[in-house]
């Protein structure tokens, strides 16, 4: 049976493999339009289940509407194993740009749009998206998350994920509704999250790192090269590998539209950090989330 690095429970009724699939980079350039090869697309999402990955991780706005599109193509009916979580708090605008969309209709509105896109009845967890590409924000997400919880009770999501938060808003939060997983921007590189992640690990909520391997800026470092050759792996597998052991509550998803990438992915649970490669890397010197986001920016042109 393929390694995925264990399971982690989000709740009584979810459990998951700690290695999922993001499906950001399914769709054309700079997340917007058609992939560049549709087949290709469809047989990673195919591979991806075969492989024993149990959850993927995506958005009505990859696209637009692209990543969800191909999921269902490829995917639907949905076996019971396969978990669909998905998040909402931003459109794409005609042109491709990002727009922010949160007020509670906008978010009942979004949700509508992930299960029709994905043909679903019930999304198995949707995450509020707050914050911006530069960082978290101060800001009552009560409102917000209460749109949230009113289709809940509809039946219309199992459960309910935050991504981009501040400390206070997950406390927020937890006094309205059961929250399952906290995604944020975390990586070798961008370790600003730390107190997150050890907060949702004494809590039992599934800490997942979005960019897990640098997003749009890939991870570089010699250390990081250096480590992955004395190892016989690449970077990507040792900087996913790092998250794996960095805390027992890390849920991955990295995204790839290429099936060997996928494999190389998949392979990276199986791979054993001793002490001085954990020391080495843990010495990296880490970036602040705006830089990267600056980073980031710069890339996408």
């Amino acid at each position: 049976m393929t390694n995925l690095g264990g399971t982690i429970t989000l709740a009584p009724d979810l459990t998951i493999h700690r290695v999922g699939y993001g499906a950001m980079q399914l769709p054309g350039a700079h997340v917007w339009g058609p992939p560049r090869d549709r087949d290709e697309a469809l047989a990673v999402l195919r591979a991806a289940v075969e492989a024993g990955i149990d959850h993927i991780d995506t958005a009505d706005f990859y696209g637009r509407h692209v990543s969800n599109d191909l999921i269902r193509e490829a995917l639907h009916p949905y076996g019971d194993a396969l978990h669909i979580v998905t998040k909402v708090g931003a459109e794409r605008d005609d042109e491709g740009g990002w727009v922010f969309a949160r007020t509670p209709d906008d978010l009942k509105t979004q949700v509508e749009s992930n299960l029709s896109h994905l043909g679903l009845e019930a999304l198995d967890v949707v995450n509020l998206r707050m914050g911006t590409p530069e960082g978290v924000h101060e800001e009552s997400i009560a409102d917000r998350l209460g749109a949230l919880v009113e289709l809940q009770q509809q039946g219309k999501i199992k459960h309910l994920g935050l991504s981009m938060v501040t400390d206070a808003q997950l406390t927020e939060a937890l006094a309205i509704t059961p929250i399952v997983t906290v995604q944020q921007f975390y990586n070798l590189v961008v370790r600003e999250d730390e107190r997150m992640l050890r907060r949702t690990a004494e809590l039992g909520i599934a800490y997942v790192p979005f960019f897990p391997l640098g997003g749009f800026t890939p991870l570089q470092s010699g250390v990081l090269a250096s480590v992955a050759t004395r190892l016989g792996a690449t970077p990507q597998q040792v900087a996913l590998a790092w998250l794996l052991q960095r805390s027992a509550n890390v849920a991955l998803i990295p995204g790839t539209s290429s099936r060997a990438h996928l494999t190389e992915n998949i392979a990276a649970a199986g791979i054993e950090l001793d002490a001085d490669a954990v020391a080495e890397l843990d010495a990296i010197e880490s970036v602040s989330l705006s830089d990267a986001a600056e980073a980031a920016q710069a890339a996408r042109g």
